[in-house]
C-alpha cells in the first residue's frame, strides 16, 4: 500500500512505558518516605492495567484514574498516604522519565520526509507531552493526540476523527495505524477502517484481522 501517513501510538511502541513506570513508581515512594515492598511493582502494573483498560470502556475517567489506582494500590499494600498528594507527584516523575524502545530513533530518521508522521496516544497531557520532549520525538511527529486533551480514548472514533481533521482528512487507505495494543491501536484503527500493523515483541495470538504483525519496529522498514 503507498502509505502517506503513519499514525504511532506512544507507551510500549516508542516509548520503554514498562521501564518508566517502574523507575517513578519507586523514586515517587522514596520521595515520600514510604516503604516499597517488592511485590508493589507488579501490584501497580496490574491495578493501571485494569484502570486503563476500564477507561477506554468508559467506566472510569481520567480524573478517577489519576487517583484511584494509587488508592487501589495502598489498600492492598496496607499503606495509609494521600492519594492525591502521591498521584501528582508520581506524574512530575513520570513525565522526567522517557526511554526509548529500541531502534526507534533510527526508524524515525529513516522515515523522516518519506511519511507524514502523527501520534494517537491514551495518555495524560502533563505526562506525555514532558515526555516526548525529553525523548526528542516531539519534532518528528505532527499531530500530536492526547486523548486527554480532547476528552475521547482509543479506541473511541472520535480520537481518530480528531486527528484525520488536523491531517486534512486524507484517504483512510493512505493511513497506517502502529501499536501494541489490541484493544485500543488495533481494535481502533480496525474499526475505523483503517489498516493496522501490530507490534508484537511477546508473540501473543489474536483473532482480530490485523494487517501486519511485527515483533520489533526495525520490521516495519520492511512493510513500508
Amino acid at each position: 500500500m503507498p502509505y502517506q501517513w503513519l499514525l504511532f501510538d506512544v507507551d510500549n511502541t516508542l516509548l520503554d512505558f514498562d521501564q518508566t513506570e517502574a523507575l517513578a513508581l519507586e523514586s515517587n515512594f522514596a520521595q515520600h518516605g514510604l516503604p516499597f515492598p517488592p511485590e508493589a511493582k507488579q501490584r501497580y502494573h496490574a491495578i493501571n492495567h485494569g484502570y486503563w483498560q476500564r477507561l477506554e470502556r468508559k467506566e472510569v475517567t481520567p480524573e478517577i484514574l489519576r487517583t484511584g489506582r494509587f488508592q487501589d494500590l495502598f489498600d492492598e499494600l496496607g499503606v495509609q498516604f494521600d492519594a492525591e498528594l502521591f498521584a501528582s507527584s508520581y506524574l512530575a516523575q513520570l513525565g522526567q522519565q522517557a526511554p526509548l524502545v529500541d531502534g526507534v530513533m533510527e526508524l524515525l530518521r529513516e522515515l523522516n520526509g518519506r511519511f507524514h508522521l502523527g501520534i494517537i496516544t491514551n495518555g495524560l497531557a502533563d505526562v506525555q507531552h514532558p515526555r516526548l520532549e525529553k525523548s526528542g520525538l516531539k519534532p518528528y511527529f505532527s499531530p500530536i493526540i492526547i486523548s486527554q486533551e480532547i476528552g475521547i480514548s482509543k479506541p473511541n472514533p472520535g480520537i481518530f476523527d480528531a486527528a484525520f481533521a488536523q491531517m486534512d482528512q486524507p484517504a483512510k487507505n493512505e493511513v497506517l495505524m502502529i501499536g501494541d495494543s489490541l484493544s485500543s491501536d488495533i481494535l481502533g484503527g480496525i474499526n475505523y477502517g483503517i489498516d493496522t500493523c501490530w507490534l508484537n515483541p511477546n508473540g501473543k495470538t489474536t483473532d482480530l484481522p490485523i494487517t501486519y504483525e511485527i515483533k520489533t519496529l526495525h520490521q516495519l522498514k520492511d512493510i513500508l
